[in-house]
């Protein structure tokens, strides 16, 4: 059964936010990394202002739970406090995600297609018919 988290995302404090976070919960960040520790890609280039932002954080609360989040990308649009988070659903499987995805984008609108990435995860975004954004991920076995 899949599992379910928040993902917020920041317009440049969340390192800062995720440090209060850290220190509120008294846990330990799972990862931690920025723009310019990603793998090179032409196609989505990281802009300099971006480099030291937060391309992922992940904070584990309990077994069950945890807290993500970003930076906002600088070439998009900044995000708004109060609607700047997604419902993440972590998927036991490739299927279950597929199945998860076309369910929940039906007359909405899917911003990031499931894909394979670079981190080593089967993942989409999208947009629901009713406003809420969600990210569906499925954790691949290394291989």
């Amino acid at each position: 059964m899949a599992t379910v988290n928040v993902y917020l995302t920041f317009n440049g404090n969340c390192k800062k936010a995720f440090e209060f976070y850290k220190k509120v919960f008294n846990k330990e960040f799972a990862y931690i990394g920025t723009f310019g520790e990603m793998p090179p890609n032409d196609e989505m280039p990281v802009h300099e202002d971006m480099k030291d932002k937060i391309m992922h954080v992940c904070l584990p609360i309990s077994n069950e739970t945890m807290l993500m989040a970003s930076d906002n990308d600088s070439s998009h649009a900044d995000v708004t406090m109060g609607t700047n988070f997604a419902i993440s659903i972590n998927a036991t499987s490739q299927q279950e995600a597929d199945e998860l995805f076309e369910n929940l984008s039906e007359n909405g609108t899917i911003t990031m297609p499931l894909q394979d990435t670079f981190w080593g995860a089967y993942f989409g975004m999208l947009t629901d018919n009713f406003g809420i954004n969600w990210m569906v991920n499925y954790d691949r076995e290394p291989s």
